[in-house]
């Protein structure tokens, strides 16, 4: 006979589990960008950038942007070049001290928000399922399916903290922010130190076609890998409905399985560092020789990748114990579900801060570390319910990336203030897509498979599909 969940767990398992929401796709598309373009060529346009800061017009060629669909941006991170860039130090000075200063207490303060609401979200789920709602019947599913979308987005506060941690954002004082970040991450099955480095390796080469860590793309072929798939769906369905079952797989293969195939075998990093596993010391295969010093976990990070072992170990076994006591139904109830959700949303942030249809990629002779920084893309959460209580609820994470990009040392609640600054500094280089976020998902889903070279850039291969994005 089975004893109540809260008799055989701890309440902290329960406390800092985090996910995704399930929202419809709606709203129109609205376009906010202070670049036209003309027909010049058939195959190219000269784009007039109106530059506030300096009250002119200036024409500037650009790129070749045939087959490249557009967002709401009109080609803005195409236009470019690599001269109109500012040095790292330009774009910090342009920041007020202020927003690098952490203040431990007030970080604490937002933890706490994060884990109260959780918790309380948690107690309603144990209390409904001692109070006879099952965890073993179908009948059941739409109950705890809804339990999952709440707790995860409520509880999605306290992996964004995590977050803050492993880029010394939370606290100066370096043992409390470890220990918050690698307990909350731990639980949530995330190895703390090894994603500390991997991720740190991710903002120094956003965009990065060879070093990048994450959502790295395809170089297109035509009729070969996945630009080949995706024309064989147009084919068998036809081009609207096509491009929608690709779409859909695209969202299943991004947000279900993407963020454990990430931690597992590297998916959707860049090719340098041969294929990789964050519960692993060494890579899984041989690291490009054209970049011999590029191993992702090189030096004392190996000693760090098995103490980030050791928690995830920890859990592991208390969710094993607690499936063995109660049964496994139970575990993937109350935590699988809402742990499902995490994934969604953690990728439906770093998908969509990095890429759209034409947002660039570059070479290591053409990257650097601002231009990375400055193709991040500010997005409205804001507007993804009435209230802004997914904003709140997750610190902003999607509507301040640029300036944590750029230093991710800024604490959450000094995000804005430094957006401000750069949006004011350099704004023919700040990107803000403003298409309500699922139908810019929708749009990335279906036309992010593959990057063709052109020019100093590589950009995504809509060609006959620019219409239907």
């Amino acid at each position: 006979m089975r004893t109540p969940a809260h008799s055989t767990l701890a309440l902290p398992l329960f406390l800092l589990i985090t996910a995704t929401q399930v929202i419809a796709f709606s709203a129109k598309l609205h376009v906010k960008s202070s670049y036209g373009s003309f027909r010049r060529t058939p195959t190219q346009r000269l784009h007039v950038a109106i530059l506030p800061d300096l009250g002119t017009t200036v024409a500037k060629e650009v790129i070749d942007t045939s087959g490249v669909a557009k967002s709401s941006m009109r080609f803005k991170p195409l236009m470019n070049e690599a001269a109109d860039f500012p040095t790292a130090g330009e774009v910090r000075a342009a920041i007020p001290k202020e927003a690098f200063e952490p203040d431990t207490l007030k970080s604490l303060g937002y933890l706490s928000v994060s884990v109260v609401l959780t918790s309380i979200c948690v107690w309603a789920g144990v209390a409904a399922m001692n109070a006879g709602v099952p965890t073993d019947s179908l009948f059941a599913t739409p109950f705890w399916a809804l339990y999952a979308v709440v707790t995860g987005t409520v509880g999605m506060g306290n992996w964004v903290l995590a977050h803050e941690c492993g880029h010394g954002a939370f606290s100066k004082n370096r043992q409390l922010q470890t220990a918050v970040g690698y307990t909350i991450h731990s639980l949530l099955l995330v190895p703390y130190f090894s994603w500390q480095r991997s991720h740190a390796v991710h903002h120094q080469f956003t965009n990065h076609m060879e070093l990048g860590e994450t959502h790295v793309p395809e170089i297109a072929i035509k009729g070969e890998g996945s630009m080949k798939a995706r024309d064989s769906f147009v084919e068998m369905f036809g081009v609207e409905n096509g491009l929608n079952a690709w779409g859909g797989l695209q969202a299943f293969l991004h947000l279900v399985i993407g963020w454990p195939a990430y931690l597992l075998i590297g998916a959707t990093g860049g090719p340098a560092r041969g294929m990789t596993n964050h519960l692993l010391p060494d890579p899984m295969t041989p690291v490009d020789p054209k970049f011999p010093n590029k191993e992702l976990f090189p030096g004392k990070w190996k000693q760090k990748v098995v103490e980030s072992d050791i928690g995830i170990a920890a859990t592991v076994a208390a969710l094993l114990a607690w499936g063995a006591c109660n049964g496994f139904d139970q575990v993937l109830a109350l935590y699988g579900g809402p742990y499902l959700v995490i994934n969604a949303w953690l990728v439906l942030y770093t998908w969509l801060q990095h890429t759209d249809v034409d947002v660039p990629h570059f070479t290591d002779e053409e990257h650097n570390f601002v231009k990375g920084a400055l193709h991040t893309i500010d997005r409205p959460y804001d507007k993804l319910d009435p209230w802004g209580a997914i904003d709140f609820l997750h610190h902003k994470i999607g509507s301040t990336h640029v300036a944590h990009h750029f230093d991710s040392s800024i604490p959450h609640y000094k995000a804005q203030l430094a957006t401000d600054a750069i949006k004011e500094k350099f704004p023919q280089l700040y990107l803000y897509e403003d298409t309500p976020i699922f139908k810019a998902l929708w749009r990335v889903c279906k036309g992010c498979t593959g990057v063709k070279k052109v020019g100093d850039k590589y950009v995504w291969d809509n060609e006959g599909y620019e219409a239907n994005m």
